[in-house]
């Protein structure tokens, strides 16, 4: 007899070890079955702790993602055009969302699509994303445009603003944006969004919109990310870090809210907020663009979203390049945008 990965998770505790004989009397399967399934969730990163003599623990509170739960935190208006898909494992959130808008599924405005593990996360420039189960918010949003590609120049910007203001919502403080859209706190990376758009170049088009937050990521997990990393729980300290389903909603209603803005006004309209959280202004930085590189002093963002930067007295608008922050006069690659 096969085991719910979900049932088996919610007998287990982070406060007592639970033997693998009671949880086999519980769930109705053999011990046997119940090691299976064990060894299978910790495999996709299931925080399972086993110890000889006294069975198997969680090494943390686990919160599974709930759509109902996630959906009674938002607004009347917001949960009547908005579909919430969730799903235990998949090859990738935006992947999914994709799918979903090429084939017309559900002619509401707005698709949001979560997984407690993804098998292929990605990230900008083909970046791989570490998923393990039930750590972190795999989270993506589908938003239909009237208008064409063209009109979006600063979209990934307003993204990270608005995740900002969501782990605001949430309480998480210390967090601001490097250029474009990568989340951080204390230096290291805490959040990545990823935009992709389809559709029509003159419109209408799409845009499916990945954001990856860390909420917990275990030692195994880090070895494996090639940049400086952190976390919800290390920012929380002796705190718990905010709940799953309560982040999901806050991250849907302040993107809806963003988007609708955006859709009607443009970056330029975001630019003061963007200011307010970025991390590299008044920075030395060095840029990368192709095979050239150039050291300058980061000041700000222009009205499409583009990063200025100052080498001597021009100043240069740059609408895509890998940016790292200078250090005692030399380049010190803080983060590279997701």
């Amino acid at each position: 007899m096969s085991i719910s990965a979900r049932a088996l998770l919610a007998a287990l505790s982070a406060d007592h070890a639970v033997s693998g004989s009671a949880l086999a009397r519980a769930l109705g399967v053999t011990r046997a079955a119940v090691w299976k399934q064990i060894e299978q969730l910790r495999e996709i990163g299931a925080p399972i702790e086993a110890t000889a003599g006294s069975g198997y623990r969680l090494a943390w509170p686990l919160e599974l993602l709930d759509a109902a739960r996630i959906a009674a935190a938002l607004d009347a208006s917001a949960r009547a055009r908005i579909g919430i898909d969730l799903h235990w494992q998949i090859d990738s959130t935006n992947a999914e969302l994709q799918r979903q808008a090429g084939a017309r599924v559900d002619a509401r405005r707005i698709r949001v699509c979560l997984a407690e593990t993804q098998t292929a996360g990605r990230g900008r420039r083909g970046r791989v994303w570490q998923s393990p189960l039930g750590g972190n918010l795999y989270f993506s949003l589908l938003w239909r445009f009237d208008q064409g590609m063209g009109a979006l120049a600063g979209l990934s910007l307003v993204v990270g603003v608005a995740t900002i203001a969501a782990l605001e919502d949430c309480g998480v403080r210390e967090v601001g944006l490097k250029w474009p859209n990568d989340v951080l706190a204390r230096e290291r990376k805490l959040a990545g969004v990823l935009v992709e758009l389809g559709g029509e170049f003159l419109g209408p088009c799409h845009a499916v919109i990945g954001i990856g937050i860390n909420l917990r990521l275990p030692e195994a997990v880090r070895a494996r990310i090639d940049q400086p990393a952190i976390d919800l729980a290390t920012l929380a300290g002796a705190d718990l870090p905010p709940s799953r389903n309560l982040l999901a909603a806050c991250l849907i209603s302040r993107l809806v809210a963003a988007l609708e803005r955006f859709d009607a006004q443009g970056f330029a309209e975001f630019c003061a907020d963007y200011a307010r959280c970025d991390l590299l202004s008044g920075r030395a930085v060095r840029i990368v663009t192709g095979a050239q590189t150039f050291d300058g002093m980061a000041a700000g963002v222009d009205e499409r979203g583009a990063l200025l930067v100052r080498h001597g007295t021009k100043l240069v608008h740059y609408d895509s390049a890998e940016v790292s922050v200078r250090a005692g006069g030399h380049a010190a690659s803080v983060i590279i945008a997701r």
